[in-house]
């Protein structure tokens, strides 16, 4: 058995690129249109990592998406969680449940999906003003 992607539904296939690329860092690897069956396939990955998918789909007809927590999460080790964080701050970004512990952050796509950011190689120290700053919302 092999792993090949995990897929969320996605409402504004635009936002949602944004959202994954530009903000969290996720390449888009290829895209199907199927014009019969009135969808659009958008598979992304980390850069360096095209075993690590999330396939975005999106139906050109609409769907109704409710909350998105009861998903889970997709979850990805960063090399500086103070810095990620920030970099998705400056974008307009939320975070939802700050990295105080200098370890574990979540943050929420525009469609709900709560995506776990995990400091790579073990947690940094502590600091402002991610130490003191409370959960937003639900994560």
């Amino acid at each position: 058995m092999r792993y090949l992607h995990t897929m969320v539904r996605v409402l504004d296939l635009d936002e949602s690129l944004d959202f994954y690329c530009n903000k969290l860092g996720l390449e888009e690897l290829r895209r199907v249109d199927v014009e019969a069956g009135r969808f659009t396939l958008v598979f992304l990955a980390p850069p360096g990592q095209e075993d690590a998918q999330v396939e975005l789909t999106h139906n050109w007809d609409g769907d109704e998406l409710h909350g998105g927590r009861n998903f889970g999460h997709l979850a990805y080790a960063v090399e500086n969680i103070y810095e990620t964080c920030q970099r998705l701050m400056d974008a307009g970004v939320t975070i939802n449940r700050p990295p105080r512990d200098g370890h574990m952050a979540f943050v929420r796509s525009p469609d709900g999906i709560s995506i776990e950011l995990l400091q790579e190689g073990g947690s940094l120290p502590a600091q402002e003003p991610w130490a003191s700053m409370p959960n937003v919302g639900e994560w």
